[in-house]
């Protein structure tokens, strides 16, 4: 007898909407995993609780975290750390306490186990700015586990977001025009071979070391 596939999600970001049309359950390497993109841009307003919902459908022990891109992706952070055994099984991952900006969440729903297809919900406040296109990361730590091809020990999942500011309250702080980043953080690599760095802004590339081109190569 032939059975249908059946596809292997382990979280779903059901609020806001992902940006994939299909969810992979975070499969993929950050910022956002991989799949078909939606298109889907929730609207949103700026200083106000944003409802978050998530369907975990396979059951690791872990947390979640959620930050928030204003102007690119690449703006993101880098995943956490992770303490892994000798086996290569993850232990622990770091956890902002508190959380730093573009981090505006860490250490959601802690668990050791839960039920099948657990629902996990909480809200949290959007900066009050106005952004085009911000993006909404949810990243889940995967304990007790190798590590994934691509993902590490983590799961990925965004949404973009439409954020317009409420002139009723005061604006964000500065601290939301977050400082320049480069991707990939750290890297080795054998003489001779090369690696692209990319910037969430214009910059002017240097190397106290070897050499780089202008366009981060």
């Amino acid at each position: 007898m032939l059975l249908p596939p059946v596809a292997e999600a382990h979280f779903t970001l059901v609020q806001p909407a992902s940006w994939l049309a299909t969810d992979n359950g975070g499969k993929g390497a950050p910022p956002c995993g991989e799949g078909t993109p939606s298109n889907i841009v929730t609207k949103v307003q700026g200083g106000q609780p944003l409802p978050i919902k998530l369907v975990e459908t396979v059951i690791h022990p872990g947390h979640y975290r959620i930050a928030l891109s204003v102007n690119s992706r690449a703006e993101l952070p880098i995943d956490p750390d992770v303490f892994a055994n000798d086996s290569d099984q993850s232990v622990s991952a770091t956890i902002q306490n508190p959380p730093s900006i573009p981090v505006i969440a860490d250490g959601l729903f802690p668990h050791r186990d839960a039920p099948f297809n657990v629902t996990w919900q909480t809200a949290i406040v959007l900066p009050n700015i106005n952004c085009a296109r911000c993006t909404l990361q949810v990243v889940e730590f995967m304990g007790e586990h190798g590590p994934n091809v691509g993902g590490g020990y983590f799961y990925h999942n965004c949404a973009d977001l439409a954020i317009t500011a409420d002139p009723t309250i005061a604006p964000a702080e500065n601290a939301w025009t977050p400082p320049v980043s480069v991707r990939p953080d750290r890297v080795s690599i054998k003489p001779g071979t090369t690696q692209q760095f990319f910037s969430s802004d214009d910059v002017r590339w240097t190397a106290s070391g070897g050499a780089i081109t202008s366009d981060g190569v």
